[in-house]
């Protein structure tokens, strides 16, 4: 692989929940880094999640191991190999948890989120699906590259000012979720990748309680596993209300790196479709 990567991830109970809902996945080796932040109440969360982190895994891991793995085909023609191979592995993701919760009735109406990074020879594939955040900093700036999919996010895209008018609830009220239906449509975007970049994948229970400005501060300040610990840190320290997961990584280096792009962003597809 071309990218050096430093990486660390760590999920925490948070302050008020009896268990964690969320799942996390990640393997320098492979290049995959995945956090799933399930919901569905009495367990259903932590077993949807799950099932979302190690479809993902087991599908991923063939590209490794095998000479010639059988590749589904091509959702999207628009986008790489490394893409459709992603979100090959989330509608699998999509079709198990699904398929459990039409198949056992304590898990009826399970689901969760998903968003996951796929490193390339050079940059980054990054799918979501929900409102799990990724943010990258890039030259000293965090901008968000993920799509939430939400009904405020999703009206304020429409309509700025009547999105305004929603209330608090709206925020966190999904549009896409995995496993609520039988098929699902993920958001995909390719980055090029640039030594010095830091990524952070979290489920909402840290920023809930910690802001963007304080999360980039730490992501600049501390290597990946001391930001992990800091992040988790200070989101219990500010009442934990929910499980909170965080994966970071960052580009150490890029081996034969193009320099004639003149931008981070290659491709943003499905933004707000």
């Amino acid at each position: 692989m071309a990218l050096v990567i430093e990486s660390a991830g760590l999920s925490d109970v948070g302050q008020k929940r009896k268990g964690n809902e969320d799942s996390l996945f990640l393997d320098d080796r492979m290049g995959l880094y995945v956090v799933a932040d399930g919901m569905g109440g009495h367990l259903a969360g932590e077993v949807a999640s799950k099932i979302v982190v190690d479809t993902i895994r087991d599908y991923m891991s063939r590209f490794g191991r095998e000479k010639n793995p059988e590749e589904m085909e091509d959702h999207d023609i628009s986008v790489s190999k490394e893409a459709n191979r992603l979100l090959s592995s989330i509608h699998l993701a999509n079709q198990a948890v699904h398929s459990m919760a039409e198949q056992k009735k304590a898990y009826t109406g399970m689901g969760s989120t998903v968003s996951a990074v796929y490193t390339t020879d050079s940059g980054f594939v990054i799918a979501n699906v929900g409102d799990s955040p990724i943010y990258l900093v890039h030259q000293g700036s965090l901008e968000p590259v993920y799509v939430p999919h939400t009904v405020i996010a999703e009206q304020a895209a429409m309509d700025p000012d009547a999105a305004g008018r929603l209330g608090e609830k709206f925020a966190h009220m999904l549009t896409r979720a995995m496993g609520v239906e039988d098929t699902v449509a993920p958001s995909v975007l390719e980055l090029q990748a640039w030594p010095g970049d830091i990524i952070i994948i979290a489920s909402d229970g840290l920023t809930n309680m910690v802001n963007t400005d304080e999360i980039k501060k730490v992501l600049l300040a501390e290597p990946p596993q001391a930001a992990c610990r800091t992040l988790v840190d200070l989101a219990n320290a500010r009442g934990g209300d929910d499980n909170i997961t965080i994966i970071i990584l960052k580009v150490k280096k890029v081996s034969g790196q193009s320099s004639g792009l003149s931008g981070i962003f290659e491709r943003i597809l499905d933004f707000f479709r």
